[in-house]
């Protein structure tokens, strides 16, 4: 029942590290833009790397570029006074995606939902997906400037796919705007939806040699498969989580997943564990300077459960992990916002991008082991100790499934 990911042929997918190559990508995209650019973002900072995309943003709407951005009401909350004004006298539609003004905001049904998606799509023609925010990547909201910029990756997108993530970006906004635009993205999705139309503007594509890019220039489009997969609260509530296990249970060589946040439920773990066991090497590369301890505490809980089953950890500690990546064998990668946790697996929108191309993924693996290679391994022989052990993976669990039932969650995790 859980709708499967899409694939299209014929896309271009560069991956991007952090946002020192993801902004400059945006800025030259931006400043072609032609006709509409969609954003949406959780975190959207005021620092001069962010507002440097900010100013892009509002000259493009101040030369008559329709400009939409959404951003979270939690995540950017202490930058909107400084955006608003920036943007929206410059003719920029920024929405907030359920906005918290006071205390009892919280008290409101789904206001632990949030907009974890970073996503942009410029004109129809290039799009960008990741697990990036509009931040410096040496910035941290909680612990200042850092020395090391974080581990963060985020993919540039050309072809077929990228229609996806504009169809997302209009929803998305139209969902926390819930104006004028919103009979539009209602029908604009339904016409989506139709198999039949769908199937006859692939092969139109399909037939043509190559793909206009921003400002009429032609792109040359090497066959690229590659599907955009969102998480909502809605029909695709767990198509993210099952288009991850559905590839590792197929793994046959190799699995290594990154996530800062990760206290997968049982269906992932298994997976883990049986890749592990019929002999595929897994590697998972985990936050080794915490940003949040209680998140550290919950992913070491289940350690023990894992590394028994010969996988094999390793702790990031250079810098604050953030990349949400994993590859299995060698044609099957993803990049994205969402963790491996209930927030994002159960809560959260969230929006990846799996890549089925063999070049794509030796360019994402090479990123995986220089990071391997400046991590700490946890020991294999760890072991917890007996009580407190239990104790710490009870609290943990109790305090995973009180969370989920008060947003409103259910069925297992």
């Amino acid at each position: 029942m859980v709708p499967r990911a899409v694939f299209s042929g014929g896309n271009a997918v560069r991956l991007l590290r952090g946002g020192d190559e993801l902004f400059p990508a945006m800025l030259r995209a931006i400043a072609e833009a032609r006709h509409q650019i969609w954003l949406a973002t959780y975190i959207f900072n005021d620092d001069p790397a962010a507002i440097e995309v900010a100013d892009a943003l509002a000259a493009a709407a101040a030369r008559g570029v329709q400009v939409r951005v959404v951003v979270d009401g939690f995540g950017s909350r202490a930058t909107l006074p400084t955006l608003r004004p920036r943007m929206c006298d410059a003719g920029v539609d920024l929405v907030v995606f359920r906005p918290i003004h006071r205390w009892w905001n919280w008290l409101q049904p789904g206001q632990l939902r949030r907009l974890h998606q970073k996503m942009c799509s410029v004109d129809g023609d290039v799009a960008f997906v990741g697990g990036i925010n509009i931040i410096d990547d040496r910035i941290d909201q909680n612990h200042g400037r850092t020395d090391e910029p974080r581990l963060d990756f985020a993919v540039e997108l050309r072809g077929p796919v990228v229609e996806s993530v504009e169809l997302a970006g209009r929803a998305v906004w139209s969902r926390a705007h819930l104006g004028q635009d919103f009979r539009e993205e209602v029908l604009a999705l339904a016409r989506a939806a139709q198999p039949m139309a769908r199937a006859k503007r692939m092969l139109r594509r399909l037939r043509m040699p190559n793909l206009r890019g921003i400002k009429g220039k032609v792109i040359d489009l090497p066959p690229v498969r590659a599907a955009f997969v969102l998480r909502d609260n809605f029909r695709r509530r767990r198509t993210i989580e099952r288009s991850y296990i559905a590839a590792m249970r197929k793994a046959r060589d190799r699995i290594d997943l990154a996530s800062p946040y990760f206290y997968p439920g049982s269906s992932f773990r298994s997976a883990l564990r049986h890749a592990a066991r019929r002999g595929v090497r897994v590697r998972l590369l985990m936050q080794g300077k915490l940003d949040y301890r209680f998140a550290g505490l919950a992913a070491r809980t289940i350690y023990e459960e894992l590394l028994a089953a010969g996988v094999r950890i390793f702790e990031y500690t250079p810098a604050f992990l953030h990349a949400k990546v994993a590859l299995v064998d060698d044609e099957w990668a993803t990049v994205g916002s969402s963790n491996i946790d209930p927030l994002s697996l159960l809560l959260n929108l969230e929006a990846n991008v799996v890549v089925r191309d063999a070049d794509f993924n030796n360019a994402l693996a090479a990123e995986f082991d220089r990071a391997v290679a400046v991590s700490q391994e946890v020991d294999p022989k760890l072991r917890a100790r007996g009580v407190e052990g239990a104790l710490r993976r009870g609290f943990v669990a109790w305090c995973a499934h009180v969370y989920l039932r008060i947003a409103g969650a259910t069925g297992k995790y």
